[in-house]
């Protein structure tokens, strides 16, 4: 299930004023870019109006919410991406933990580096999505691949061939958010030839969220 509003923020251009005046840094090993993170005190307030719609959109599982939370940006060259950047990825394999992302840049009129999030099927396995279970098998199949046709080109994902099937791609239009499940296989959608910009005024910036059930 994706869930998709646009109009997120009341006012947005506040918001990245003060993503502007972040320290930003390489903060995860696979995210292809910097990331400063959210306050503690502002993923609280977000949680206080959240928390009931994720029950209402993702089934209530009887706990409180938690929430990690950055501003986001994709800096990362295409010819300086890791082979796993260059597939389509999941955030974990727990489908009780759900993913934000919510699109803070406005694009020119001939630009795709405002993006959005596209979604996958892998081919050989039929998966969508990855539970525990699921996970080996999906590995052993993706090793088989590049064994056989070798490491994807250096860039980010687009239609997903030859091994992925894109099957649904949110636009990432400016004060947008897109609710998902985090083990589903997406990708940033990315211009590949589009400059990547670490400025928080000029760059692709996003705020990255992930929502989990507090341990029982």
């Amino acid at each position: 299930m994706l869930v998709h509003i646009s109009g997120f923020l009341k006012a947005p251009e506040d918001v990245i004023l003060q993503a502007s005046l972040q320290n930003f840094a390489k903060l995860t090993p696979h995210y292809p870019g910097v990331r400063a993170p959210l306050e503690p005190a502002v993923c609280r307030a977000w949680l206080d109006c959240l928390a009931p719609r994720l029950d209402q959109w993702f089934g209530p599982l009887g706990r409180p919410w938690e929430m990690q939370a950055w501003f986001s940006l994709v800096t990362t060259r295409p010819a300086d991406l890791a082979p796993i950047q260059r597939l389509p990825h999941v955030d974990g394999t727990d489908p009780a933990q759900i993913a934000m992302m919510l699109y803070l840049h406005r694009p020119g009129p001939q630009s795709r580096q405002g993006g959005g999030t596209a979604f996958y099927r892998h081919r050989a396995t039929g998966l969508e999505a990855l539970t525990a279970a699921d996970y080996p098998r999906y590995a052993a199949a993706v090793q088989a691949e590049v064994g056989r046709a070798g490491l994807p080109p250096a860039a980010y994902p687009t239609d997903g061939g030859p091994h992925f099937e894109q099957t649904h791609a949110v636009v990432g239009t400016f004060n947008s958010a897109v609710f998902y499940r985090g083990n589903i296989l997406h990708s940033g959608v990315i211009d590949n030839t589009a400059p990547l910009s670490a400025d928080p005024l000029a760059g692709r910036l996003t705020i990255n969220a992930f929502f989990r059930p507090a341990a029982a």
